[in-house]
């Protein structure tokens, strides 16, 4: 679609110019002292136009044998406001709601994060609410400064069962050295049941750590170990993962970082999820796991207001239930990226998501598809 290119781009330009004035200004001083309390506003859209060249498969990715596939369409991803509320040094409060959410159902939606977080020095922080628990790299990524359209398909599976995403509890965080070795660590206790519940689902809970070790300064390469167990129902649940990333500066211009992760758990989701005459085994028989890489190659531009290239392809291979029915699902996902503005204040996406399962399944989104995206996302 590049008429739809063209049309963005002019108006892109002008709106970003606008962004960029006033952006990250919270501090506060009166005659050398900072006063709070402090309040940071943000914000981030996501406007998108999809094109699906699938088999009679919508943009949703869901198959119809009727034809009646609705095949293109423009979508808002995402329409986020956040607050973030500094009350003192040590304590602070943070805010993000994504009114997209209004265009569907909204239970269930809508509020995403609503925490308090007091610091008491680098070892340690506490942090409780609604949150984004540490359990891998895009636990700790906004989702508009990631190098793909999305997240991962094993980062939104494992949020189903309790893991990542938006949760339920309370976190203690912080950070230390072993000799020359910089960690990050994080230790988790949720309700597991994802977010805005009324209460916890069971009287179970799930218990999570992430442990990073900074491996080398210069080329900013990071080992990071994550585990968890808990109980759903009464049952036994786990998940491990184990991730790296790294960041090379090839000249002045270009740059190269990698991502590669991978994650394996109980999928107690899928087994409730199954009328009681449907399950085979018990709930441990249930389990995930998947695996991406996500090479990015990065080229600074710095003309007029022009930041940055980036061309990306993840490659994700995931298994809802690799020892019982199991259908792997395989998405290569290339995109390019103009980059306008410092930090991702605005992008302009172009590429595909491709996924191919081991076995299609008419009538579901268990099917192969080739969707096509433009994505427009500004920030502040």
């Amino acid at each position: 679609m590049p008429f739809f290119f063209l049309f963005l781009m002019p108006i892109f330009l002008h709106a970003q110019g606008d962004l960029n004035q006033g952006a990250d200004k919270i501090d506060k001083k009166e005659d050398g002292e900072i006063k709070y309390p402090q309040f940071q506003l943000r914000g981030l859209l996501q406007a998108r136009y999809l094109e699906s060249f699938g088999d009679n498969v919508d943009v949703l990715g869901a198959q119809h044998s009727t034809g009646d596939a609705i095949q293109s369409s423009f979508d808002i991803k995402r329409m986020r406001v956040g607050l973030n509320t500094k009350l003192s040094e040590t304590t602070e409060i943070v805010i993000l709601v994504n009114l997209a959410d209004f265009k569907s159902d909204t239970k269930g939606k809508v509020l995403e994060n609503a925490y308090g977080k007091y610091t008491f020095n680098k070892y340690i922080a506490l942090t409780g609410g609604q949150f984004r628990p540490a359990f891998g790299i895009e636990e700790l990524v906004p989702v508009d400064i990631i190098k793909s359209f999305d997240f991962s398909n094993q980062y939104y599976e494992f949020g189903k069962n309790g893991w990542t995403s938006f949760q339920i509890g309370a976190s203690a965080t912080g950070a230390f050295d072993i000799g020359k070795i910089p960690v990050n660590y994080a230790v988790s206790v949720l309700n597991g049941n994802g977010k805005n519940q009324e209460m916890d689902k069971d009287n179970g809970k799930q218990y999570s750590s992430r442990w990073v070790f900074g491996l080398s300064k210069e080329y900013e390469i990071n080992l990071g170990l994550n585990g968890g167990f808990g109980k759903v129902f009464k049952e036994d649940v786990f998940a491990i993962g184990a991730d790296i990333t790294s960041d090379f500066k090839l000249t002045d211009k270009f740059s190269f970082d990698l991502q590669i992760e991978y994650k394996q758990g109980t999928n107690h989701n899928l087994y409730y999820s199954l009328p009681v005459e449907s399950r085979m085994g018990n709930v441990a028989d249930y389990q995930m796991r998947g695996i991406y890489f996500l090479p990015n190659l990065r080229y600074t531009v710095n003309y007029q207001k022009l930041t940055a290239l980036e061309l990306s392809c993840r490659y994700e291979t995931f298994d809802p239930s690799y020892k019982i029915n199991s259908n792997v699902r395989t998405t290569y996902t290339p995109m390019v990226s103009l980059e306008f503005g410092k930090s991702y204040t605005g992008r302009i996406e172009m590429g595909f998501e491709i996924d191919r399962f081991d076995k299609s399944i008419p009538g579901t989104t268990t099917y192969d598809n080739d969707l096509f995206l433009i994505q427009l996302q500004l920030r502040i």
